[in-house]
This record gives structure tokens, C-alpha cells and sequence, in this order.
């Protein structure tokens, strides 16, 4: 039974990320369509920061599915260590891009700096901050709690949870 909760949790998770994946795309457009004045699409920041999140968010579906997958068909909760290498990789590429992201919000200032479209470079900040959380959610403390267990460990303890991509960088050294 335990291993049903946790096979349907990680498919939970895993669909979840590949959904929210899916849908910004078109949501952006729709955001970008309403609003013409935000300008999204000609600020860099936007671009940036949206692959940042799409890009994070594949890595979860990634992650999240390989452990899934190995649990269906091993019954074997651990993740597998192809994954896990590869996702310490995508790791390093991640910080490059926060990086470049933020010289790309100061390169948008200096491009845009007499019709700065504010609320564009606002929204974009916004997704920004959101894969940033996202990107700490994965690979150092978990910060999403949306099940009882993890509720009940945030209430007795006090503490946030290491990630469960950290402990598996941990576990492979």
C-alpha cells in the first residue's frame, strides 16, 4: 500500500510540473496578446526568465517521472543515479542562466531606459523570483508543502525540508 501512495505521489508530481509546463506557454502569449503595453515579448528579462522556469520545470517533470518510472517498474524508490548526474549538471546550466538573467534586466534598462515598459520588466521579475523559488524548491530546501506528512514534519520540527534532489546529490557524492 505504501508503495502505491508513493508511486501515485510522484505521478502526481510529475504530471503537475509537466501541466504547469505546458500551459505557461500559451498563457504567456495570452498575457502578451491582452496586455500590449507590457511589451513582454521585446524584453530579454522576459525571455530570460521564462526559460528559466520552463527549463527548471522540465527538470522537475524529469526528475520526478525517472523516480516514478523506477518505482512502477523496479520497485525501487531510489533515484536513479543517470538521473541524478545529469540533473547536477542542469544544476550548473541553471546558475548560469540566473546569472545571465540578471545582467539581461540591466541590459533591458539601458535598451528600454526612455520607455521603460515598468509593469513588463515587473511581470518578468515576477517569473523570474518564481523560477529562482523553484529552482531552491528543487536542488536545496523543498519549500512546496502539500501533503499531511509534509505538514506534520514542518509543525513538529519547525524546520524546512532538505530537497529531495539534495539528498539525492548527497547520496551519490
Amino acid at each position: 500500500m505504501k508503495k502505491t501512495i508513493l508511486e501515485n505521489r510522484f505521478k502526481f508530481l510529475y504530471t503537475g510540473e509537466t501541466t504547469a509546463l505546458i500551459l505557461f506557454i500559451p498563457l504567456s502569449y495570452l498575457i502578451d496578446y491582452t496586455y500590449p503595453h507590457l511589451q513582454l515579448y521585446s524584453l530579454f528579462a522576459f525571455w530570460f526568465s521564462f526559460f528559466l522556469l520552463e527549463f527548471i520545470l522540465v527538470q522537475g517533470t524529469y526528475y520526478w517521472y525517472s523516480k516514478w518510472k523506477r518505482l512502477k517498474n523496479e520497485k525501487n524508490p531510489i533515484t536513479p543515479t543517470r538521473t541524478v548526474k545529469l540533473l547536477k549538471k542542469a544544476k550548473s546550466i541553471n546558475v548560469v542562466i540566473i546569472i545571465l538573467a540578471i545582467f539581461v534586466f540591466f541590459i533591458d534598462i539601458a535598451i528600454h531606459y526612455s520607455s521603460l515598459p515598468i509593469q513588463g520588466l515587473l511581470l518578468s521579475a515576477f517569473i523570474f523570483t518564481f523560477a529562482i523559488l523553484e529552482f531552491i524548491n528543487y536542488f536545496y530546501i523543498q519549500l512546496s508543502y502539500d501533503n499531511s506528512s509534509d505538514i506534520k514534519y514542518l509543525m513538529k520540527t519547525r524546520k524546512l525540508k532538505r530537497s529531495s534532489l539534495s539528498k539525492d546529490f548527497k547520496r551519490i557524492g
